[in-house]
């Protein structure tokens, strides 16, 4: 199996997650931090799910799946223990072409779900294309010590200087060696050791004037 590597936005998009234990609470935990509206579908649920749904933040019905749940859902994620169950939902989200993950269970997904790494923006995922969730979890703690806090600042802070230069109505394709310029000097070891008065010379020597660390980090 070949997977086509795609980053989803699902903010304001429909989530239906069936199953309410461990497994279930992460998955919609996930969902929410990345702006889903979350339905669950559950007999049994976790007392944080329950949270969520007396805080309005999740949709909670606490009874067995029925196939009308999939109906206007961009994406289903069965998280039961029920093999029955999760073929039913995999079957129903492939008759309404929803998109449609099964945990643990590969073989009846249209999508899988990688090992993240986050550090605010930055993205990081792994995937084994389902073959070894322990070969997934073992890089993914590794890039995890490899990549700090600290690049998440150093993507905010990029992020900020290329917005500040297309205001200026550059071409983008200018950008590309200042960029290369600022990533191959000893930025993220400045980042990493908070040395703002090197940053902000690394900063005008490249750019020029305007182009305060502080500043950009609050655009």
């Amino acid at each position: 199996m070949k997977y086509y590597p795609v980053h989803l936005d699902i903010n304001n998009r429909s989530a239906l997650v069936v199953g309410g234990g461990g497994v279930g609470t992460r998955k919609v935990r996930t969902l929410l931090d990345c702006g889903a509206r979350v339905k669950v579908v559950s007999l049994e649920t976790s007392e944080q799910l329950r949270d969520l749904a007396a805080s309005g933040e999740i949709v909670l019905e606490e009874r067995s799946y029925q196939s009308d749940d999939l109906s206007d859902m961009f994406l289903v994620i069965g998280a039961t223990n029920d093999e029955k169950l999760n073929r039913q939902i995999s079957s129903d989200a492939d008759r309404l072409n929803t998109l449609c993950n099964i945990a643990d269970r590969p073989e009846v997904c249209n999508f899988i779900l990688p090992s993240i790494v986050h550090r605010d923006d930055l993205v990081i995922t792994i995937s084994t294309s389902g073959k070894s969730p322990a070969l997934a979890k073992k890089l993914r703690k590794t890039l995890e010590n490899q990549f700090g806090e600290e690049y998440g600042t150093l993507l905010r802070l990029m992020g900020a200087i290329r917005k500040k230069l297309l205001g200026q109505a550059h071409e983008p394709e200018a950008h590309k060696p200042l960029f290369e310029q600022l990533l191959n000097s000893d930025l993220i070891g400045m980042i990493r050791k908070a040395e703002i008065d090197k940053i902000d010379s690394l900063l005008l020597e490249v750019l020029g004037e305007g182009y305060i660390f502080k500043d950009l980090m609050r655009s």
